[in-house]
């Protein structure tokens, strides 16, 4: 038990004056023992749960190590506005600057020092350095925050940490959770149901929060994403929002980026007209391109600012982990955005679709955090009712690729995920991680565990660059093949949260240059700096900082050492490099839709200038509906997209049977892109196939038009293999359709030089098929005619061996010639009867039977009451068990 006596760092009472969570001070000294706590705490957003227990946690643990060098905690945050924040206010509530004692790291920007104890992380840069240090040196514990959101990132840290946490015994991991998922992470974190980790949980003040319906006239969505009727109503009641409620700053919440710039301009032009010029209302956007500075001001605490009301526009990233003061109103769309892969197309987008309840209930709940508060819905109540529960993880919907790699590097157990990784896009990823070279396979299995993948030194480079896996292969590719300057400042634009204007990757780099984005100077600068330590055969470098506390960023453009900066055709080329699989060229029917290598199909916005061009290295893609979009691109030419896409050149010889003739056509292909087509002469082997592929699609029937004699032959196979089995051969046409080269390469020769199928010999060929000794038998076991008491030799009828149940071969024979017949013949050594069609003598059916002695003692009296009359000339005797079988008539004598 940690001494109680030791001083503490912190002034938790200070820090936790007013706040909830508070409470999970004392819990914690009540109800855990052990010097490194494994927690799951519950509290609902607003209880201040991410401003407590960080020092509550470090201040425990620094008890637990009286005497040693102060301990580190990290805590995780799902996005980098709410690790700035929250670093930014726990700094203040202890009266020191950030940085200090308590800092902050996200991708390209870090605060923190020696003497900092509580950093704040985004999870994507704890994934980083546990996969550069997976013993976390110098991190006495772990918190992830926000766990409820089911991020991907947040799923791999936790399955990582407790790993981690299993090897070292002085590693504390805290989960924290906004919803009543609790127990189950307990479950997780602990032992199992039997031995669960300790959960402490804490309510939250309640608020009143009253909700209000207000349905847009037309749906929301259409096949091109959000309609610009339904951004209309958003605004409007946004600004019927304000006017209703005297007091209290909006909440807006829009699916994206582009979304929240809409909004807002309309909120404006709105607010001006309702309330006049000089309005005090004023209006913010909050996405997580919006700049540091003004992200902080918005923020701010209200004491800290001037009063005027405010309206933030805002995406999902203020749906939990942020406080904004003094919101009293929301307003809500009703839609989110989010990763959504698609196996089938081999591509992943942000896609924009409804929401869930537990999201509409975060969002609603912004509204009640600090007071009572009204939350409009841009939806009817039926609307709600029909929406799902929860959010899906994005484990189940997004692109595993990163991931995949992420747990080769670690090497680490894959069970230990919250869920699975679902199959389909498992197997996705590692295809794709082998064709990047980042992995080798080293085990054939069906189900591929991550153990059976061994990352390569290619993959483990991969995997330390803080970008996507295809931008970072990108950056070592065009390091080597421009210069690591030129490459960096390539990457740095395709990762951008900025949007490329019109789709134009082009013109979002001169947008980048003009406005001096300082984000963008420190990612160019990080990225060259990686670029030429990985040429110079390092790779070790720390990835995760950034310029480090106090760090400025260059900017203007960057040069390589021969004073080279980097031009359109290069960015083509690096964005080529990344996205080989979304090299695209024009459709010749189009100017705005594109073939990609992947084989699937995307098309260029309305407004975007890139129409018309004849290829294009797209970065991006968004998918709407059964659209695929294209959102950032860059044109190239077609030796461009052959040298980046290299690796997906390749040439192809195909056939087609079509009219009795074989075309064949020789293809160069990029991808599924057709370079050139040129007819050839057929192979032996390429006609073959074609005409087996023919066959295929076609039917048997249709293209080979077999003879009589062959399926005479074949059914009669068929009934001995479904019978005997083996040796016998499987003569279904499924089976004879995909071996056709096998049994009959002549025939399909001859086919193939203008022979007509139909008088090919196709039955000398299927006789190649028959087993030694066994064919010997086989008019013995299935015999083409039986000799019936008349003397006559009737032809045996097979059933076809395609149908799912092969019943017995047919005898059809006039009655007449049956008397005196008792039982009936038999087929494959006695083993299947024969089925009787006994016939009138005209030939039609009068009776059908396996029972001969059966029929002449019970139904025979009443065919022949029936047809005597009918055919008096023919014998129908009263016993025709002692009656001669007889071929014609009574005259005939026959």
């Amino acid at each position: 038990m940690p001494d109680p006596h030791l001083p503490l760092a912190f002034d938790l009472a200070r820090i936790g004056a007013g706040l909830p969570a508070a409470a999970l001070i004392d819990e914690l000294n009540l109800a855990e023992a052990a010097p490194f706590p494994r927690l799951v705490v519950e509290a609902p957003p607003g209880t201040g749960k991410t401003t407590v227990v960080p020092p509550m946690i470090a201040d425990y643990l620094a008890r637990s190590l009286a005497g040693a060098e102060p301990v580190r905690i990290i805590v995780t945050q799902p996005r980098r506005m709410a690790a700035r924040a929250a670093a930014r206010r726990l700094a203040t509530l202890t009266e020191t600057r950030l940085g200090e004692v308590v800092g902050y790291t996200v991708r390209g920007e870090s605060r923190t020092s020696s003497a900092t104890r509580i950093e704040f992380v985004t999870t994507g840069v704890l994934l980083s350095r546990l996969l550069r240090d997976p013993e976390l040196t110098g991190v006495a514990g772990v918190i992830l925050d926000e766990v409820h959101e089911r991020q991907l990132d947040t799923d791999l840290a936790y399955a990582m940490c407790r790993e981690l946490a299993a090897l070292r015994e002085d590693l504390s991991i805290v989960v924290m959770s906004a919803t009543l998922d609790a127990q189950l992470w307990s479950e997780r974190l602990g032992d199992g149901p039997q031995a669960p980790a300790t959960l402490l949980s804490v309510a939250a003040d309640t608020y009143p929060l009253e909700v209000r319906w207000a349905p847009a006239k037309e749906r929301p969505l259409d096949a091109r994403g959000v309609t610009w009727n339904f951004l209309d109503h958003l605004a409007a009641v946004t600004v019927r929002a304000v006017e209703e409620n005297a007091d209290g700053d909006a909440l807006v919440f829009a699916p994206g980026a582009r979304e929240v710039d809409e909004v807002a301009s309309r909120v404006r032009g709105r607010v001006e007209t309702s309330v006049g010029g000089g309005s005090a209302v004023e209006v913010h956007t909050l996405t997580g391109r919006t700049p540091a500075k003004e992200q902080d001001a918005i923020l701010r605490p209200q004491a800290d600012r001037e009063r005027s009301r405010r309206v933030i526009v805002s995406t999902s990233v203020a749906e939990s982990a942020l406080t904004i003061d003094g919101v009293r109103i929301v307003v809500d769309s009703g839609l989110s955005r989010g990763p959504r892969l698609d196996t089938r197309r081999r591509m992943s987008g942000l896609v924009t679709m409804r929401g869930s309840k537990a999201s509409g209930t975060q969002r609603s709940g912004r509204a009640a955090r600090q007071g009572p508060g009204v939350a409009y819905r841009c939806m009817s109540e039926a609307d709600w009712a029909s929406l799902p529960e929860h959010t899906p993880p994005e484990i189940a919907t997004s692109d595993l690729t990163s991931a995949v790699l992420a747990l080769a590097v670690w090497g680490g157990d894959e069970d230990l995920l919250p869920d699975p990784l679902p199959a389909g896009p498992k197997r996705q990823a590692v295809d794709n991680l082998v064709a990047l070279g980042a992995v080798e396979v080293t085990a054939d299995s069906s189900e591929l565990p991550l153990s059976a993948l061994h990352a390569t030194e290619t993959g483990r480079a991969i995997a330390a660059i803080p970008a996507s896996v295809w931008s970072a292969r990108g950056l070592l590719d065009g390091a080597d093949l421009l210069s690591p300057a030129r490459a960096a400042e390539a990457i740095a634009v395709i990762e951008s949260d900025q949007r490329a204007p019109g789709a134009d990757l082009s013109a979002l780099l001169r947008q980048l240059r003009r406005s001096r984005d300082s984000r963008f100077a420190q990612d160019r600068k990080r990225f060259a700096s990686i670029a030429r330590e990985f040429a110079a055969g390092g790779g070790d470098e720390n990835t995760g900082g950034g310029t480090g506390h106090g760090g400025t960023a260059d900017t203007g453009e960057a040069t390589d050492s021969s004073g080279m900066s980097l031009t359109p055709e290069d960015l083509g080329f690096v964005t080529a490099l990344s996205y080989p699989l979304q090299i695209a060229r024009l459709r010749s029917s189009s100017d705005s839709e594109y073939l990609l290598a992947s084989g699937t199909a995307a098309s260029l916005p309305r407004d975007s200038s890139l129409q018309g061009s004849p290829w294009l290295a797209i970065a991006e893609v968004g998918l709407s509906g059964s659209r695929a979009i294209i959102r950032s691109a860059v044109p190239i030419d077609v030796d461009t997209a052959e040298l980046a896409g290299a690796g997906l050149l390749h040439t192809e010889e195909t056939a087609s049977f079509e009219g009795g003739k074989v075309r064949a056509v020789r293809r160069s292909r990029l991808g599924g892109i057709e370079l050139s087509s040129t007819p050839i002469q057929a192979s032996p082997e390429l006609a073959r196939r074609a005409i087996a592929e023919s066959v295929r699609e076609r039917g048997a029937r249709k293209v080979l038009r077999p003879s009589e004699a062959f399926e005479s032959l074949r059914t009669r196979l068929g009934l001995l293999r479904s019978v005997f089995g083996e040796p016998w051969p499987d003569v279904t046409w499924e089976h004879l359709s995909v071996t056709l080269d096998q049994w009959c390469p002549e025939a399909l020769d001859r086919i193939a030089k203008g022979s007509d199928p139909g008088r090919v010999d196709l039955k000398s060929a299927l006789r190649t098929l028959l087993p030694w000794p066994e064919a010997a038998r086989l008019d013995e076991l299935a015999p083409t005619h039986i000799e019936v008491p008349s003397g006559s030799r009737v032809r045996l009828e097979y059933p076809d061996p395609d149908r799912a149940e092969i019943p017995s071969p047919i005898l059809a024979v006039k009655l007449q010639e049956c008397f005196g017949w008792t039982d009936v013949p038999r087929v494959c050594d006695g083993r299947v009867p024969v089925t009787m069609h006994l016939l009138s003598p005209a030939r039609r059916p009068l009776a059908v039977t396996s029972d001969l002695a059966s029929f002449w003692a019970n139904a025979y009296a009443h065919v022949r009451a029936e047809n005597r009359g009918r055919y008096p000339k023919h014998p129908w005797p009263e016993d025709p068990l002692t009656a001669p079988a007889a071929k014609g008539t009574k005259r005939s004598g026959r």
